[in-house]
């Protein structure tokens, strides 16, 4: 018998699957043959496809958030001066695979097909939980600036995927989030 995959292992195969080919493209099948493992092994760690899609963007969140750590010490004063720290941090050319992850999940979505509508809707919610607690003053302020950057980052990388970078940074200027190239 070969290898035995641990649930760890599994998942970053799934993630790398996912960032190659597409959240739409990931079957057991598929993974089981990539990772050269019975599918009976993903089925083990994960009973279903959407087990494994959860879990596979919130690894890609939770690298996300990692990445991020350093540029979000300390407090910031509002929605605009988080979004500053953000994004040199997250238009980085080693990111774009993963948002492009995020991005077809959140079109799937919008779409209502399941079990995106409701994954997404749950990461949308985490991430203004997590970056919430970044802003000084009451829950209703903090919720409503934490939204507000998630919807500016996420519509400059959003147009970084569709548009390229250039033009992204170009918004990421105009907007004052970006820095003029020199």
């Amino acid at each position: 018998m070969g290898h035995k995959h641990s649930k760890e292992e599994i998942l970053a195969g799934a993630m790398e699957a996912a960032v190659a080919d597409g959240l739409s493209n990931l079957t057991f099948g598929r993974l089981s043959r990539r990772l050269g493992v019975s599918d009976r092994m993903i089925v083990y760690y994960f009973p279903n496809k959407d087990a494994l899609i959860t879990e596979v963007l919130l690894l890609l969140g939770a690298h996300l958030q990692e990445a991020l750590m350093e540029a979000f010490s300390g407090h910031a004063a509002d929605h605009m001066a988080l979004a500053r720290r953000a994004w040199p941090v997250l238009a980085q050319p080693r990111f774009d695979a993963t948002f492009g992850v995020f991005f077809e999940a959140n079109g799937l979505a919008a779409t209502g097909r399941q079990p995106y509508q409701a994954i997404v809707a749950g990461l949308v919610e985490a991430w203004v939980a997590w970056l919430a607690p970044l802003f000084e003053g009451d829950e209703a302020f903090c919720r409503a600036q934490a939204e507000a950057t998630l919807v500016l980052v996420d519509g400059l990388l959003l147009l970084r995927q569709l548009a390229g970078a250039e033009a992204a940074q170009r918004a990421a200027v105009a907007l004052g989030v970006g820095k003029p190239a020199q």
